[in-house]
């Protein structure tokens, strides 16, 4: 009997021991899983200061009419006839950008030695004559305003520029230069470009520039074979450049 009671009892603790073990179980918490972390996308920033180096060619359209001659003024005035001074340029930029959401706000500067020159024959002298323009020094002082996708810039651009210009005359058949000038004049320049970004601090790009220079009186000096005379040359350029430059600050920004 007492076997049989030790058995009944045994058996009893057996069955509140799984009761205990399940119902355990039962308020234990569902089983949590880990979400994934989120996908960062790189934003490329566009703001700060940056400075590189530019190449390309440019194309000035020179238009001479003779005002003057012998310091007489000429009315009506004639046309000595235009010419193309065209050749390559290589130079710098240095700029500052600022980003606001897509929009991309800057200020630059970029100077270019250039090698423009051209030439055609003068319509208003009786010995053939060749009139030639050289530009070796071209200048941009711009204000910027852009778009960007990401590190894809697109952006026109619009302030002064500045062209340091030789001028002469000189005789067909021989060469022999008779009359010379220079001047350093001030107009306008408009343009675009667009950049890709193809580090977090260095991006490269394409350019094309339209400068209006204006038409300044310019005077030739006497010289000992020929009189003093003025033309009115009016001059435009257009250039294309490659860029590459390097950005100071301004890291890649995180995007969840």
């Amino acid at each position: 009997m007492e076997v049989k009671h030790f058995a009944i009892v045994g058996a009893g603790l057996l069955s509140i021991a799984g009761f205990v073990g399940a119902a355990s179980g039962a308020d234990l918490p569902a089983r949590t899983y880990a979400k994934s972390p989120a996908v960062v996308a790189p934003v490329y920033d566009w703001s700060g200061f940056y400075i590189g180096l530019n190449g390309g060619g440019a194309s000035g359209r020179e238009c001479w009419t003779l005002t003057s001659n012998a310091g007489v003024a000429l009315a009506p005035t004639p046309s000595e006839g235009c010419h193309s001074a065209t050749g390559g340029l290589v130079g710098g930029q240095v700029g500052y950008r600022w980003q606001t959401a897509n929009w991309v706000f800057g200020v630059e500067a970029q100077g270019d030695w250039a090698n423009l020159t051209g030439s055609n024959a003068s319509l208003t002298v009786l010995i053939p004559a060749t009139n030639r323009t050289k530009i070796d020094g071209i200048g941009l002082f711009t204000g910027q305003v852009g778009y960007a996708w990401n590190n894809i810039l697109w952006y026109v651009k619009g302030g002064a520029a500045v062209t340091d210009n030789k001028y002469s005359t000189f005789f067909t058949a021989t060469g022999v230069v008779y009359n010379q000038a220079s001047d350093t004049r001030w107009g306008a320049a408009v343009g675009t470009g667009i950049e890709f970004g193809f580090a977090p601090n260095w991006f490269v790009g394409v350019e094309y520039d339209h400068l209006f220079m204006g038409n300044p009186n310019v005077t030739f000096p006497a010289s000992n074979i020929a009189v003093t005379r003025s033309d009115n040359i009016r001059q435009d350029v257009d250039i294309g450049t490659v860029r590459v430059s390097y950005r100071f600050g301004g890291p890649v920004v995180a995007k969840y």
